[in-house]
């Protein structure tokens, strides 16, 4: 859960780019057994969840757990600092923790499935640090890949450029990270993009800022299941945002399942 400094600030801060985390900085754990459901047969790549901005590892472990229901070697990425600081900073971080998974479970690739501010962490990763030769997919839930309003928010209330939080300014839409990582091609490399998103994200304003472009699967919930109400947050645990990652960690079309809980 969400951790808030001040009612105002850190709640404001966070929404710039709000993911509750998940992450070992140890080496990771060793894998658990290959997947052996439908699921999971045609993608054997092991996951890592990725988490956001002010969070932590546990908020993460509804999502890890389905994905481990579904036989996936599943692991849990929280970000240095809780997010807070620089975006590349917290990219090459976890590019060497990338490099831990594929050693303990001998993978040659990973799929990621990255929440909020993770999921700019994970493009970076891919885009700047040459990531595209080590992951099959990218699955981004909530992730303002274009910015977020409610980072500019901040400064129009008088409280400073996000009040000093420096992942909350490079959310910010119109600023230099974001220039620099949307600039050319959305979707480098072999890598299959998906992109997750809720028309009830209270982060991610305009909620069409959640998508990539140049050949991303781009997945608005309610334009398959219009009476689903899905918040930020509730990306990493609704049922339906679920079936829509399934799908894509096996290269499937796109059926959400309205229903699941």
């Amino acid at each position: 859960m969400l951790l808030r400094k001040t009612a105002l600030v850190l709640a404001l801060a966070t929404a710039a780019l709000l993911a509750s985390t998940a992450t070992a900085t140890a080496a990771p754990a060793s894998p658990t057994a290959a997947p052996t459901t439908p699921f999971a047969a045609a993608a054997a790549n092991p996951v890592i969840v990725v988490g956001g901005l002010s969070g932590v590892a546990v908020a993460y472990e509804p999502l890890a757990a389905r994905l481990r229901a579904d036989g996936y070697r599943t692991f849990i990425y929280q970000l240095p600092g809780l997010g807070l600081g620089d975006i590349p900073a917290s990219a090459r971080a976890f590019a060497s923790y990338v490099d831990q998974v594929r050693a303990s479970t001998g993978a040659a690739t990973v799929d990621l499935v990255a929440h909020s501010e993770g999921g700019l962490v994970s493009r970076y990763y891919l885009k700047r640090l040459g990531g595209t030769a080590t992951v099959g997919r990218y699955v981004s839930l909530g992730t303002p890949q274009y910015g977020t309003y409610v980072a500019n928010i901040v400064a129009f209330l008088g409280l400073g450029s996000c009040a000093g939080v420096v992942a909350c300014q490079q959310m910010t839409i119109g600023s230099a990270f974001l220039a620099d990582l949307n600039a050319g091609d959305d979707t480098p490399g072999t890598v299959r993009y998906t992109t997750i998103r809720t028309l009830q994200d209270e982060l991610v304003r305009p909620t069409g800022n959640a998508v990539v472009n140049d050949g991303a699967t781009n997945v608005l919930i309610q334009a398959y299941c219009p009476l689903r109400v899905v918040g930020h947050l509730g990306l990493v645990l609704d049922g339906t945002a679920y079936t829509i990652v399934r799908g894509a960690l096996v290269d499937g079309p796109v059926r959400p399942n309205c229903l699941a809980l």
